[in-house]
């Protein structure tokens, strides 16, 4: 009974059980047995399969460091230097197939010359728009060839079928996969050593072996620049990659950093709501039982709010974050930062203009982080810089600008403004006070940051 369920229940096999019907012994195919399948599925399908497809050879870039130099004109005829170094050496076989030709005698004429310097020159041209199928045309045209030169030239390779082959074997290696120098070569050597083998016993000389070792030295070269290449490529992918992963990891710290800095000033405002709310009904004399609901209302979501604004302050802290003791910093202590810098020997000054006076915490404290990066920034960057600051309360918003000079030329350091986190930083307080800033370097060679925070007057707390 249990037989009978499992022959009912298994399916079977992909393509009908009458393939294994009487077969019930057979045995799995051995790895030898594969690796020979896989073998001849790679062959068919690099050689066989959509042989003469149309694959017209991109021309060169011209953007790189010799010819970004050269003029416009010049510079679109370097664009087809790889067709006309192609064009060449099959000029070159066509040469090489005519003289050895022309040489035989006085009585071969001029078609079989002719008709061999074409042999040479076709396949090398076809490698510019079918490369598989110019191999394929290369090993028809070379027993033509070798048969109309039949009696002086060497044998299975005429000297132009010689040349024109391994140039077509480099070109179309350039153009394709390291697999298919592989498959192109071991097919030259089983024709080569078949048509030695059968043919060759009556010519002149035999150059399988010549044309094998040249044609190996020249795939071995161009199959370790494809590699080479290809890993180059690789390795730029991956490290643009990495750039963008590095570039979102530093914004997301930032923007953590941010959220923790603006906890404690939200925290403040939500306390002290809940604070007024239950402090409010017994501010009023007898009040009605509508509006101590309200003030109780009111003062739960203020607590609520607490409590998930301390859950989500759980969520971006690190591991090694600890909350300030003090106060955030707001503009008033722009005097004490910039005390310090002084100290660390940045000559630094500060220009205030407009009307002093109190903003929204937020605002104070994005402020003072973005004066503090940005001489931290000159600090790092342009050592021995003298500094500016300038604060600007205009109508409608706060205006900022740190701008520093060039660094003394007796110290030897590069500048890498911008390539930190702190003008991703600045830029993400910025934006999430929906300001303006930028950022770059100046004129006389230094580097300048402008700020502009809207600030509407209901929000003003002074």
């Amino acid at each position: 009974m249990t037989e009978t369920t499992q022959t009912q229940t298994t399916p079977p096999p992909p393509g009908g059980a009458g393939k294994l019907s009487g077969i019930a012994g057979a045995k799995p195919r051995s790895p030898e047995y594969r690796l020979a399948a896989d073998a001849v599925r790679g062959l068919r399908q690099d050689m066989f399969h959509n042989a003469f497809a149309y694959r017209p050879l991109p021309r060169m870039r011209t953007d790189g460091p010799i010819t970004r130099r050269f003029p416009g004109t010049l510079r679109a005829y370097a664009a087809w230097t790889p067709h006309a170094a192609v064009a060449a050496a099959g000029l070159l076989a066509m040469a090489a197939a005519y003289g050895a030709e022309s040489s035989v005698g006085p009585g071969s004429g001029t078609v079989a010359p002719l008709l061999c310097g074409f042999l040479a020159l076709l396949p090398v041209l076809a490698t510019l728009v079918r490369p598989v199928g110019a191999f394929w045309f290369s090993i028809a045209a070379a027993p033509v060839v070798a048969t109309f030169a039949s009696a002086w030239s060497d044998w299975p390779w005429a000297p132009g079928s010689f040349i024109s082959h391994v140039t077509v074997l480099t070109v179309v290696a350039l153009r394709s996969r390291p697999r298919v120098a592989a498959w192109m070569w071991l097919l030259t050597a089983a024709y080569s050593l078949v048509t030695e083998t059968l043919f060759g016993a009556g010519y002149y000389s035999v150059n399988t072996f010549p044309l094998l070792f040249v044609s190996a030295l020249a795939l071995l070269v161009v199959t370790v620049l494809n590699i080479r290449k290809e890993a180059e490529q690789e390795v730029t992918a991956h490290q643009s990659e990495t750039a963008q992963e590095r570039s979102r990891r530093t914004l997301l710290e930032e923007r953590t950093t941010i959220a923790r800095e603006l906890h404690d000033v939200v925290a403040h405002h939500m306390s002290v709501v809940a604070i007024q709310a239950e402090a409010a009904p017994y501010r009023v004399e007898n009040p009605p039982p509508e509006l101590e609901q309200a003030f109780v209302t009111i003062r739960e979501n203020a607590v609520a709010a607490l409590t998930e604004l301390r859950r989500v302050l759980g969520v971006v802290r690190a591991e090694d974050y600890e909350a300030p003791d003090a106060p955030q910093p707001t503009l008033a202590d722009l005097d004490a930062l910039l005390a310090n810098v002084r100290e660390a020997g940045l000559t630094v000054e500060k220009a205030v203009t407009g009307a002093v006076r109190e903003l929204p915490q937020g605002v104070e404290l994005s402020a003072y982080r973005i004066v503090q990066e940005a001489l931290s920034n000159t600090l790092r960057h342009a050592p021995g810089a003298s500094a500016r600051v300038e604060v600007g309360y205009v109508l409608g918003g706060l205006g900022l600008r740190i701008v520093n000079g060039p660094a003394p030329a007796t110290i030897l350091e590069k500048s890498t403004h911008g390539a930190g986190h702190g003008i991703t930083g600045m830029r993400e307080r910025v934006t999430m006070l929906d300001g303006e800033m930028t950022a770059g370097v100046t004129d006389d060679g230094g580097y300048e940051v402008a700020v502009f925070v809207p600030v509407p007057s209901g929000e003003e707390t002074g």
